[in-house]
């Protein structure tokens, strides 16, 4: 078995709406009945996150994201699955539900 991450991806202002929840509670129970749920959860805007580094005792934040863009990802689930194949069909199924791109990555 191979697990792998589907990340929303989403813009500023674009919280779902409540047929997108449907649709996506609907994938989640999918995905249970077929065990390849692992996790999946929401993320705050990115303005809520930081990033730290204490190599060396740095000991520094930056208040902001990594990155400065308007994409961001808003959320994300931890699948299962046998092969990539089945995985890029979830994520296309994911895509469809959520009403948004999203980025598949397996893990190591």
């Amino acid at each position: 078995m191979f697990r792998y991450i589907i990340f929303v991806i989403d813009g500023p202002g674009n919280p779902a709406k409540p047929n997108e929840m449907e649709a996506i509670d609907a994938f989640n129970d999918k995905l249970r009945a077929n065990n390849q749920f692992l996790f999946a959860w929401g993320l705050h805007a990115p303005e809520t996150a930081t990033v730290i580094d204490n190599r060396g005792g740095a000991n520094t934040e930056t208040g902001k994201p990594l990155f400065d863009s308007k994409e961001h990802y808003s959320g994300f689930w931890l699948i299962e699955t046998s092969d990539v194949q089945t995985a890029k069909t979830l994520a296309y199924e994911a895509s469809k539900a959520c009403n948004r791109k999203v980025e598949l990555r397996p893990l190591h």
